[in-house]
């Protein structure tokens, strides 16, 4: 009797003398390959589509990138309209500013007694606000910002002794 390995209808089995499992092996191998092409192809497909939807969600980043910036670009020249607006306000009630000093100046000047101790006071007074009405309208407030930019770069210990005395006067004043 022959040596039954584990086939059910008890037939015996000779490796490699089949003929009908050798035809069935190589059409599995073919069926196998052909499954492995095809599953090459969906996997080539799905990359190229990945790939597609990547640089369609790329391409879309760019754009919204691109109109956030314009629109904080927009927003940047707003601010720095406005900016130039209140500046030139500014600029203009410092001028306003400094020609009613200046009037005044005159007035006292032409009021006051022009002879004695108090008139040479009066006429000093009525000189300096002259004088400082018509640097306030020329100079106007950008023109004053900058000089006293100048002056605290030429004298920088006497301008940190200042803005410490304003601030301990300002710190007692809010503190009563």
């Amino acid at each position: 009797m022959a040596t039954v390995t584990g086939n059910p209808r008890g037939k015996e089995e000779h490796a490699g003398k089949n003929p009908q499992g050798k035809d069935s092996m190589e059409k599995a191998k073919e069926v196998g390959a052909h499954a492995m092409d095809k599953a090459q192809d969906v996997g080539a497909h799905a990359m190229d589509k990945a790939k597609e939807v990547g640089a369609q969600a790329v391409d879309k980043a760019k754009d919204v990138s691109a109109s956030v910036a314009e629109k904080a670009k927009d927003a940047m020249s707003a601010v720095g309209e406005m900016a130039s607006t209140v500046g030139k306000k500014a600029d203009d009630m410092a001028a306003s500013a400094g020609a009613d000093i200046k009037k005044w100046g005159d007035a006292i000047a032409g009021t006051g007694s022009h002879e004695g101790v108090l008139g040479q006071a009066s006429q000093a007074v009525a000189e300096t606000l002259r004088e400082g009405g018509k640097y306030i309208e020329d100079a106007k407030f950008s023109g004053m910002a900058e000089d006293l930019n100048k002056m605290i770069r030429r004298n920088p210990v006497p301008a940190v002794l200042i803005g410490i005395g304003i601030g301990f006067i300002l710190g007692r004043a809010m503190r009563d």
